[in-house]
């Protein structure tokens, strides 16, 4: 190779190097905004009386048994509150992430 193209190479390694970098950066950013201003826009709903729900899930107990293992119990259902955000807000999960994980299991 000539040393013509060798520079043409590590041009392009820093070009996307540089891109890759800027596009991490942009997701950290987003990161960074996201999660308080869901926050915000939770303590608005709750002010106005909304931004918590309900998710009726299915409770399980499971026992160890000899030789590795299970045996499940169902214990029936209860109803578990949920925050209508993206993220889990007021120490409960997110109603989106609740309503696609319906199974609460207990192990002992």
């Amino acid at each position: 190779m000539t040393p013509s193209h060798r520079g043409r190479e590590f041009v392009l390694e820093r070009y996307a190097l540089r891109m890759v970098l800027r596009g991490l950066g942009v997701l950290v950013l987003l990161a960074a905004v996201a999660y308080p201003a869901d926050w915000a826009l939770w303590r608005v709903r709750v002010a106005r009386g909304g931004g918590m729900g309900q998710v009726e899930v299915s409770l399980f107990t499971v026992a160890e048994l000899k030789g590795g293992k299970e045996d499940y119990y169902p214990n029936g259902t209860i109803v578990l509150g949920c925050s209508e955000s993206l993220y889990p807000q007021g120490g409960v999960n997110p109603c989106w992430w609740q309503r696609r994980h319906r199974e609460l299991i207990q192990r002992y």
